[in-house]
């Protein structure tokens, strides 16, 4: 009852522009320790701590000293409530979930689309993608918008909900400052190469089953198992061991092609593809691919609740 509660709380209000949130805190700490392991490691005294071992084993002591702090304060609160523990629950299960952000943001994608405002649309795209889009046409401002609901699908609903069915409201919070530190620090290229190499494997190991699910529930909204099989084929193409899953299920149940090539910071990227060319990619995508999502929601929501109680009793 405490997790459909908070799902449906975060249907209801969702996160309103100027509000406080743990993420934002959360980034700022990962933030301010990646530049201070940067001074440090840049000293000549102390250049010994920039060898590759020595960096490895400060981004594996941030990454589970982050999730250790997060579920940690998220299990003081709930402790600290007494018998209002369950309220806590809800309304900070609530402050991590983010279905109802999720879709507000790719809407306002849809919303510049329909208004043919291009210009405001790559802008509105260009907040949630990390390619370039200032150059984008109106199907490769869709094919940014589906991609991100897609990948976002499994990391920023079906695995909250998930972890949150494991392990309560310190599961989730736990959850949401790994999943901060890989989009913070989690990447290839330098500084982080080393740096952040904990935190993405950590991320992608708790992705691993939500990733699966997404794609399950992808298939179960659309009341078809083409989606399911055409992740179960082409989500390797992926170099991630979970992004495919979403992208691949909504390609097959919207009947686009996604993935290809994409810019980031003007040096052109050749990515995997995903589905057949069968419609166009168009503002009424994007649409189909919200109302797609919501249903997604709706069946984590009720199915990781029942999980819950299974697990818990």
């Amino acid at each position: 009852m405490v997790l459909l509660a908070a799902g449906l709380l975060d249907e209801l209000v969702g996160d309103p522009e100027g509000w406080p949130h743990p993420v934002r805190v959360l980034g700022w700490i990962i933030q301010r320790l990646d530049r201070a392991r940067r001074t440090v490691t840049s000293r000549v005294v102390l250049r010994v701590m920039s060898s590759r071992a020595a960096v490895r084993g400060l981004g594996l002591l941030l990454a589970l000293g982050l999730c250790l702090l997060s579920g940690g304060t998220a299990w003081l609160a709930h402790r600290a409530a007494g018998p209002w523990g369950w309220v806590v629950d809800i309304v900070l299960g609530a402050w991590m979930l983010s279905g109802r952000s999720l879709r507000v943001a790719v809407a306002r994608v849809a919303e510049a689309l329909e208004a043919g405002d291009l210009g405001c649309a790559r802008q509105a795209v260009g907040r949630v993608v990390g390619r370039d889009t200032q150059d984008l046409d109106e199907g490769g401002v869709v094919r940014a918008g589906l991609e991100t609901l897609g990948e976002s699908l499994c990391d920023g609903v079906v695995a909250p909900l998930f972890w949150f069915a494991m392990g309560g409201l310190p599961g989730l919070w736990a959850f949401k400052a790994a999943s901060t530190l890989d989009s913070m620090v989690g990447h290839r290229e330098a500084p982080w190469t080393d740096f952040g190499w904990a935190s993405a494997r950590l991320d992608d190991l708790l992705n691993l089953v939500p990733a699966r699910f997404t794609a399950l529930f992808i298939a179960l909204v659309f009341l078809r198992v083409e989606p399911l099989r055409a992740a179960w084929r082409e989500a390797r193409r992926h170099a991630s061991p979970n992004a495919g899953w979403g992208e691949a299920a909504l390609a097959a149940a919207l009947n686009v092609q996604l993935g290809g090539l994409n810019h980031y910071d003007g040096v052109p990227h050749q990515g995997p593809t995903f589905g057949r060319v069968e419609k166009p990619l168009e503002e009424a995508r994007l649409r189909e691919g919200l109302a797609l999502g919501l249903r997604v929601n709706l069946a984590a929501l009720l199915s990781m609740a029942l999980l819950g109680r299974l697990l818990h009793g």
